[in-house]
């Protein structure tokens, strides 16, 4: 029986998904890390990608207690917004400029003041984390590197030119670089212009179902899969994520909460609303796009507070569940600065109100509110004309903790469930799409109703909402700190 495999690039890890008939039979993961050469830096180098990509088929292979033969077809979804750069050799030219890297501040400034209707365009307003300013920022610190610049690639895209050696990517991965027209769904020489970006350096536009190639000799032997068989170009993790749970239809949404978070609604039209920092971008599938408020931070200070403490993520979280309640002090989240609703590179995270009765359970729990309260910004950048409704599926480590999802519920005042495929989500949906693009189901397959392991309903806790509206007081004191 066919076997569809999902790949899922992350920031912090690769995660392999072994499909058959829509279930998975075994998954396997590698971890990945961050270098921060300077302040405000985030690179990762590429070839790391493919040692854990390896290392994760490796494990998901076992688990499922097959041979690597098996597998029939393959796709990806991966971290979004990163710049990687091949010269004319296809050889990388420098580590990779990430997601949440904010060096380029100074660049975004000055796009956004050459085309103040860029959002328009673009589906949201220019932000350092994009990669439009990347390569303008490297245009002016390492001129050296452009001038070489033969190609740019997205990150699961370069996995993808290794098992293929064929430059692709997909529509909704392309929506974040700042360089696609969200409408027209091409590449806009408007845009790129703005950029100095040649666009013969941008790879061709497919659907994520779609043949980006097939594995080579090299790759086959790399990774122990058949030569030959159709890598398809899959998407940006924010789109996978929504196929994995079923979310493909007009109104439907969902939360993730990964290293980066996001609330996200599915359209059948292009909406923008870049006041608002509200992405909107194309999606993976044809005729859809989506909105999304995208949080830099998501469950991302959990691991970092947690490490503070030297204890483990769930020992942080029970020590939160004990904390006193009323000794509760604030915390800003803003590790890497914010994009929605903000849009905001220079704030940073803090504490405040910690006293001499404030210890590490209270601590803890500040850091639990923090993220429920900036989901609940974003719940509130979208505006009256989205209606939420029904049992909002959560994704991502941070769903994992029934403290988290209780306090997302009663924040939101919305229903909200842990569905069960738990953080496997971004590569499962990569899985699925290989199936489509080996016809063992169609796109109106991937409609579906998830199914929950827990459901989490709202409380009355009005000392919560209190710390709110205090938390939104803290961020528009500190708002203008960080830029003198």
């Amino acid at each position: 029986m066919a076997v569809a495999l999902g790949i899922d690039l992350g920031t912090s890890a690769v995660k392999c998904v072994l499909n058959r008939q829509g279930s998975t039979i075994g998954s396997g993961s590698a971890g990945l890390t961050i270098s921060s050469p300077l302040p405000g830096w985030a690179e990762q180098d590429p070839s790391d990608w493919i040692t854990a990509t390896e290392n994760a088929l490796l494990e998901a292979i076992s688990n499922a207690g097959i041979s690597g033969r098996h597998i029939s077809g393959i796709s990806l979804s991966g971290q979004m917004h990163g710049a990687v750069l091949l010269d004319s050799n296809d050889t990388v030219l420098r580590p990779a400029i990430l997601w949440n890297d904010s060096r380029s501040t100074i660049e975004t400034g000055s796009l956004s003041n050459h085309l103040p209707d860029i959002g328009m365009i673009a589906g949201v307003p220019p932000q350092p984390g994009f990669t439009a300013p990347k390569l303008m920022w490297l245009k002016a610190h390492e001129p050296l590197v452009f001038a070489k610049i033969n190609k740019i690639l997205l990150p699961k895209d370069f996995v993808t030119f290794w098992l293929t050696g064929r430059h692709v990517t997909d529509t909704s991965d392309a929506a974040g670089t700042l360089w696609l027209d969200q409408r027209k769904r091409n590449w806009s020489s408007t845009l790129c212009d703005a950029s100095d970006v040649d666009m013969d350096w941008l790879p061709p536009l497919l659907n994520g179902f779609d043949t980006a190639g097939e594995v080579t000799s090299h790759a086959s032997a790399a990774l122990g899969i058949p030569k030959g068989i159709p890598v398809f170009a899959g998407g940006g993790d924010a789109a996978v994520g929504t196929i994995s749970i079923g979310a493909t239809t007009p109104g439907q949404s969902f939360i993730s909460l990964g290293t980066s978070g996001q609330l996200m609604v599915v359209d059948d039209t292009y909406q923008p609303n870049p006041d608002q920092f509200v992405h909107a971008f194309c999606h993976t599938l044809p005729e859809r796009w989506y909105r999304m408020a995208a949080m830099l931070n998501g469950a991302r200070p959990l691991s970092w507070f947690a490490s503070i403490l030297n204890c483990s993520v769930p020992q942080m979280l029970e020590d939160a569940s004990n904390a006193n309640l009323s000794r509760i002090p604030l915390f800003l989240p803003y590790l890497t600065g914010e994009r929605s609703p903000h849009g905001d590179p220079h704030i940073r995270a803090s504490f405040y109100g910690i006293e001499d009765s404030t210890g590490r359970a209270e601590m803890a729990r500040a850091v639990v509110e923090a993220i429920a309260f900036m989901m609940c910004d974003a719940k509130d950048s979208f505006g009256a004309n989205v209606h939420m409704t029904g049992i909002i599926p959560v994704i991502g480590g941070g769903s994992r903790s029934p403290l988290i999802l209780q306090t997302l519920a009663t924040t939101l005042d919305q229903t909200v469930g842990r569905i069960q495929l738990g953080d496997q989500g971004a590569a499962y949906g990569a899985a699925l799409l290989a199936e489509v693009g080996l016809h063992q189901r169609s796109q109106a397959d991937l409609k579906g109703e998830p199914a929950f392991s827990d459901v989490y309903y709202p409380e009355k806790q009005p000392e919560l909402f209190m710390r709110l509206e205090q938390y939104r007081a803290l961020y528009r004191a500190l708002k203008d700190f960080g830029k003198s």
